[in-house]
């Protein structure tokens, strides 16, 4: 059965479901197809639409099998059968979502041929026009109709795109994974697209530093409207989306509002576009977008008062209509759209319309400003995008339809010129065999319009100048002066119409109401009246000169804001009870309403209502300068004026001048749009009216012109440089040279010609030379790590060598350097401070190292060697953990107590034990034994060269003090009972997907353009949120989310915790993975004073054993038994092994673009916005590492590894290309890398120091707090005793403020209390410092951005009317 016989599109109507079709045939494909299936659907249509989805081959005959019960027998269904009548006759667990493990569901199977294996064409056969066997228009139309019923409405002619219109949403084409399926892929690689062009000018806008423009051509009615959204989404997502937002939300936002003032159904088209624009995107050097401009040309105003048959006004009369409430209804007197006549007779509508319409462009165009483009002179590029109005022929063609006609003219124009004229004489310049391609020239067309003096238009203007002139004037003088050009028709003089011969055919104009139309303006009285208007809105729409009206408009606020203030001054006059001067209530007034406007954010600072984004004078200048040539021609009435002003025709020419200006100092991609049909039939392809298409656009010629062509071409110095290690040495750059190159590679002769100065080359063999050049480049990375790697383990042999022979020299001596010698000397270094002055040392004596007689040491018989200091054992509470918060708090302030009982007031950073410091303080898991490793570390790190034997000792009268306190608490914990814990730490605020099923990475996604579920099928309608998967990418609903039967893990084969996706091996129980916790911890107790850990190597075969062992069982792991740099090796190694590195393939060049920005606290916060988007599972694990890292290069001065030096190590582990192709292309970013990495360690370290400097005052206050607690406590007790006893004399105690560290200007500063003050008081106070003393702990690895007071999506622009509305309600909120 062949799916074209009798398909229809499924139908809506009845009961529907979603049916999953799993393909079985010899094409890749889905793994399964959901279709949504109507109960009147047959299987004939099933079929048709399972192929079409699936992109298969529509000429081939298809089955539909039914499955029931696993390993069952495959029943085949008729053609006429319903298969949604199957299914209910399935269980009820499987009607609604049927996997093959369930055992029902279908099948689509492929028919054999009956006429045995037949030669099949390649389904990428086509892509390429340019591929075509001959290029005849049949050949073209027909390649074009196969594609167009296989849904691929897309088609190369090598960088040229043709798409051709469905009249049909196909969603599947433009979901996320399309925009990333073609980033950074070459144009042609893979199948076309729209997002291809968009992707590759972008490219060609960075790689050569070039602007970029991308034409669309097509008549009305082709798809050009939806086509630049499309472009404008990619390019927008290409330059990086969340940095950005702000103006993304912009430029993707104006879209429906242009759409809905300036565009309108008519016979053709049901949103056809009656004005023209050019968006044109500014981006940075590097490839961040900056801003947008708009251009508007030539709206349609006629629309506005009549209309033909089966047309409408523009879209936003029927939004208000229906969009309106009754009650809205009813105060405005809104009737149904059908109720409404339209007016010929009201006055200046039309250019009132027009100035509607150019302010709402001029406030677009300020939102999507940078303002840095007027105050920096930073260099930027752009990608334009021009979408015209189509070329049309209507029943009634006027001024307005001469005006579009003549742009599709000139438009033609440029395109011939591109694609022929410069290419071909570039081809003769060059010498090269070269047969010339003829194609149509309209150049004689448009000097038919535009020459002077006497073209349409000049003409036009002259009879409009005249006080008499007439419509009939006009046609008689152009029938006068062009009755002889061939591209002029004069029709018969019964008839006041003439003809032009367009490149699209002829088209009749009707003369009547040309200069009307030609000279709309506003009127003197009209300005006059709207002038009059106490709306602050109408005075823009009438103004001239929006920069007057906006100095005006500040000089009427200012005046009106002092009037305000002069008046709160008088009524605080009046209300005070004593005489104050009205000058001093005057600005005690201002500095009241200045208050007012402004108000506390979370971090306590001032934040203003008022948004910063405001229009001012100087960018509202930089606006109307860009736009200054289309807007509306307002007339103002002078008593001497003796110029009109400029008429629609002039201003037009202007206009279309300006843009070609611009178009012609970019490099070009074209794109052309096909309408199907003039029905406006969805997916309806008449051959007729596409061929007439071909032939007039000349599509034919520019598909010859593309396969004759050479699309690459390089001077021979470019080539060389670009190739030059594919020459061999001693090469030059010459053509000999790059011919031996050629015909070494085995190059087709007829791909390539070499010329007087460049080399031409076809697409397909510059891509061959390019991965040519590629393989090269690795092959020599790889000679150059072999040869570095033996030098490497030559020096570590060399090394042990040499140390193995100083061994066998000195075997005594370096047998001494081995003992562990214990002595004891009066100790008064800065550790043992913090001990309690409880514990009694005795005094030792050094022993020697031999005895006088030769044999063995003999002990001094008066030492008393204490239990504590046996440091060889250890007590077995030792192997006791930390799991409760609280337990971890409680050692925290046990220990500073005894710091404080010891030396108050003379800590330093040596003294203090910070538990938080090292340990994850909400959920902690820490041994005491690794506590005490730690404190070794860092004590002997801290102890000098003569402090080095009493290391020890401290360490042992350490372990003496955590026995004390590990009784007690295993006393505490059996008196009382378990209370759960509460977490604490506030985790950053982000939408998250309740589940990741099947290893899937989902977080919630904004739509900004129509797309479709990936499971259903069904739409996903635009600014609604859906879910998407940020590995796939793929999208769908929330409520589709249990149907996904789909894997997206790419876990290796048999691995279980290297290089598996990091929400494989992570959970809401461990957010973080065993194997690198493991690592880190380890590290930070035993590493974290070794000299370059991160910097040198381990043994290669004590990591391959290590790793064994860590890939089965991290648990069962002894990590004391390996050295450190073989631990720290591993962990890198784990980080390089991530098949989707740590900060995501996603968010490569969103990261790169991030560090290039050229203000340093928008790099900060770029790259922080950019780690929020991260999934969650990489989000915690990069917050662990960083935080690792941090305390790594908080020991500096130890371990000599800064920031900037272990970015350079980590930023090839987590931060990777995702071209693995070029290795060029890695390399060039290592700089960027690197710094992106820099930028989050030396941010944390900051932030580490600021909370942990914050964590010693709370501290120090907490000390003041206990020792006031201590003398208001004795205090009270000798206040009674001196009660008893009348003679004595209280003495009020007085904290001391010449304390050292006394704070004075922290929050946490607690000053001297009045006497009176109750203990209570200080007692809530010793809490709140706890508890703001554990947040700060809590907080310490936060990786979040730190809260701006900056609102970069506030509104763009603000009236004087709405300031003073603003500062209205803040007066009457202030009284």
């Amino acid at each position: 059965m062949s799916t074209t016989d009798g398909a229809r599109s499924f139908e809506q109507d009845g009961e529907a479901r979603v049916v999953q079709i799993y393909p079985r045939v010899s094409q890749d494909t889905a793994a399964y197809c959901p279709l949504q299936v109507s109960s009147h659907d047959t299987a004939r249509v099933v079929i048709h639409n399972a192929v079409v989805t699936l992109g298969l081959d529509s000429s081939r005959t298809y089955s539909l099998l039914e499955v029931r019960e696993g390993g069952g027998e495959e029943r085949p269904l008729d053609v006429g059968e319903c298969p949604l009548e199957r299914v209910l006759l399935w269980p009820a667990e499987v009607q609604k979502w049927h996997p093959q493990v369930k055992g029902y569901y279908f099948i689509l199977q492929q028919r054999a041929d009956k006429g045995g294996n037949q030669a099949e064409t390649s389904k990428e056969e086509y892509d390429d026009l340019c591929n075509l066997p001959s290029v005849t228009e049949q050949s073209v139309v027909e390649a074009l109709r196969q594609r167009f019923y296989k849904h691929k409405i897309y088609t190369y002619a090598s960088n040229i795109l043709f798409a051709i219109n469905p009249n049909k949403f196909l969603p599947v084409y433009y979901n996320p994974k399309y925009v990333k399926m073609y980033e950074n892929q070459p144009l042609g690689k893979l199948s076309p697209h729209i997002f291809a062009i968009a992707d590759a000018a972008f490219r060609a806008m960075l790689n050569r530093q070039a602007n970029q423009c991308i034409v669309i051509s097509g008549e009305s009615s082709s798809g050009k409207t939806e086509s630049s959204s499309y472009l404008i989404h990619c390019l927008t997502a290409l330059s990086q989306k969340n940095y950005s937002s702000r103006v993304q939300r912009t430029i993707l936002g104006a879209g429906p509002v242009l759409e809905a003032f300036g565009n309108a159904r008519t016979t053709d088209n049901n949103n056809s576009s009656r004005f023209g624009k050019f968006i044109q995107l500014n981006y940075l050097e590097s490839g961040v977008i900056r801003g947008a401009v708009i251009d508007k040309y030539l709206l349609e105003k006629s629309r506005l008062v009549s209309r033909d048959k089966n047309e409408r006004n523009y879209h936003v009369f029927y939004y208000l209509l229906m969009g309106a409430s009754k009650d809205e209804q009813q105060e405005f007197h809104l009737l149904k759209p059908q109720d409404y006549l339209y007016l010929k007779q009201v006055f200046n509508v039309f250019s009132l319309y027009s100035a509607l319409f150019d302010w709402i462009v001029l406030h677009i165009n300020h939102g999507m400003m940078n303002r840095r483009d007027i105050e920096d002179s930073v260099p930027c590029l752009s990608i334009g995008v021009l979408d015209m109005f189509g070329f049309e022929n209507l029943h009634t063609n006027s001024f307005e339809q001469l005006c579009i006609n003549y742009t599709n003219e000139m438009l033609q124009c440029y395109i011939n010129h591109n694609i022929f004229t410069l290419e071909q004489e570039g081809y003769v310049s060059e010498g090269i065999a070269w047969e010339n391609i003829e194609f149509t020239d309209n150049s004689g067309c448009v000097q038919l319009f535009s020459a002077k003096p006497f073209g349409l238009f000049h003409l036009l203007d002259d009879e409009s100048n005249l006080p008499q002139g007439a419509d009939e004037t006009l046609l008689d003088r152009l029938k006068q002066q062009h009755r002889d050009n061939p591209f002029f028709v004069s029709s018969p003089k019964t008839e006041p119409t003439f003809v032009i011969k367009h490149f699209a055919g002829g088209v009749k104009y009707h003369i009547k109401d040309f200069l009307k139309k030609n000279s709309e303006h506003m009127r003197p009285e009209v300005i006059s009246l709207l002038r009059s208007s106490e709306r602050s809105f109408l005075h823009h729409l009438a103004a001239s000169s929006p920069q007057a009206l906006f100095r005006w408009g500040v000089l009427r606020a200012t005046i009106r804001i002092l009037a305000m203030f002069k008046h709160l001054g008088r009524q605080r006059a009046e209300l005070m009870s004593v005489h104050v001067p009205l000058f001093f209530c005057f600005w005690t007034s201002v500095l009241h309403c200045l208050c007012l406007l402004c108000r506390k954010s979370k971090t306590g600072r001032q934040k203003q209502l008022i948004p910063t984004n405001l229009m001012n004078l100087h960018s509202l200048q930089h606006i109307v300068g860009l736009t200054a040539h289309s807007r509306t021609t307002k007339s103002i009435f002078h008593p001497h004026r003796t110029t009109k002003p400029l008429t629609v025709s002039t201003q037009f020419q202007v206009s279309l001048g300006k843009l070609n200006q611009t178009i012609e100092k970019a490099e070009p991609f074209f794109i052309f749009c096909i309408r199907s049909n003039a029905e406006k039939k969805e997916l309806h392809f008449d051959e007729e009216l596409v061929q007439k298409q071909i032939k007039y656009m000349g599509i034919l010629q520019i598909v010859q012109m593309q396969k004759s062509g050479y699309s690459a071409k390089y001077t021979f110095e470019d080539f060389f440089a670009k190739f030059h290690i594919l020459f061999p040495r001693g090469a030059a750059a010459n053509p000999e040279q790059i011919t031996e190159l050629f015909e070494r590679m085995a190059l087709d002769k007829s791909t390539y010609q070499i010329g007087k100065t460049k080399v031409l080359l076809k697409q397909r063999e510059r891509r061959q030379l390019q991965d040519a050049h590629n393989k090269e480049v690795i092959r020599h990375i790889i000679i150059l790590q072999r040869w570095f790697r033996a030098c490497l383990v030559r020096l570590h042999f060399l090394q042990k060598k040499d140390a193995s022979l100083l061994i066998q020299v000195c075997p005594v001596s370096s047998w001494l350097l081995l003992q562990h010698i214990f002595v004891s000397m009066p100790c008064d270094c800065a550790i043992c401070v913090c001990l309690p002055s409880a514990v009694v040392l005795s005094s030792f004596t050094p022993a020697s190292y031999h005895s006088s007689s030769g044999g063995r040491p003999t002990r001094n018989p008066t030492i008393r060697i204490s239990r504590a200091t046996r440091v060889q054992q250890w007590d077995t509470s030792l192997d006791r953990e930390i799991n409760d918060p609280n337990e971890l708090r409680n050692l925290d302030e046990f220990l500073g107590n005894q710091v404080r009982s010891s030396t108050m007031g003379a800590q330093s950073e040596k003294q203090q034990i910070l538990i938080p410091e090292q340990f994850n303080v909400s959920k902690p898991k820490i041994a005491y034994k690794d506590l005490m490793k730690g404190y070794h570390n860092k004590v002997n790190s801290l102890a000098g060269p003569k402090e080095k034997p009493e290391v020890s000792l401290v360490v042992n009268l350490f372990q003496s003090v955590l026995d004390g306190f590990i009784r007690r608490e295993k006393k505490r914990g059996e008196s009382e009972p378990t209370k759960a814990t509460k977490t604490t730490k506030k985790r950053r605020k982000k939408d998250k997907c309740p589940d990741n099923p099947l290893d899937h990475l989902f977080s919630t996604y904004l739509v900004n353009i129509m797309q479709s579920c990936d499971l259903c099928g069904s739409y996903i309608w635009g600014m609604e949120k859906a879910y998407m998967c940020s590995a796939c990418k793929l999208i769908c609903h929330k409520k589709c989310l249990s149907k996904i039967i789909t894997n997206c893990s790419t876990r290796l084969p048999g691995s279980l915790h290297f290089g598996v996706e990091v929400c494989v091996l992570t959970s809401k129980a461990n957010p973080i993975p065993k194997v690198v916790e493991l690592l880190l911890m380890h590290v930070e107790i035993n590493g974290l004073y070794t000299e370059g850990i991160y910097r040198k190597s381990g043994s290669a075969c004590r990591a391959r054993e290590l790793h064994q062992i860590l890939e089965t069982d991290p648990e069962c792991a002894n990590l004391e038994n390996y050295p450190i740099h073989t631990i720290t090796g591993l962990l890198k190694r784990w980080l390089r092994e991530l098949p989707d590195p740590l900060m995501t393939f996603s968010l490569y060049s969103d990261f790169l673009h991030a560090v290039e920005l050229p203000e340093k606290s928008d790099r900060i916060r770029a790259v922080y916005q950019k780690v929020d988007e991260l999934p969650p599972a990489n989000y915690n694990t990069l917050e662990r590492l960083i935080f690792h890292l941090v305390r790594v290069a908080k020991e500096e001065e130890h371990n000599k590894m800064s920031s900037s030096s272990l970015a350079i190590v980590f930023a090839p582990c987590i931060l990777r290309s995702p071209d693995s192709d070029d290795p060029f292309l890695g390399m060039r970013d290592v700089s960027k890398t690197t710094r992106c990495v820099e930028i989050l360690i030396s941010e944390q370290l900051r932030r580490y120091n600021e909370k942990m400097q914050n964590i010693q005052e709370l501290e120090y206050a907490e000390a003041l707090a206990v020792n006031q607690l201590k003398l208001k406590r004795q205090n009270t007790v000798r206040a009674q005793r001196k009660v008893a006893t009348p003679s004595s004399t209280p003495h009020p105690p007085v904290l001391p403020e010449s304390l050292p560290g006394f704070i004075k200007n922290s929050e946490t500063c607690l000053y001297r209390l009045p006497d009176e003050t109750d203990e209570r008081t200080l007692i809530e106070r010793i809490k709140s410092i706890k508890q703001e003393k554990v947040d700060l702990a809590c907080r310490l690895p936060d990786l979040e951005q730190e809260h701006s007071d900056d609102n970069l999506d506030s509104s763009s622009s603000m009236s004087t009317e709405s300031l003073e509305d603003r500062l209205d309600s803040l007066d009457s909120e202030g009284q």
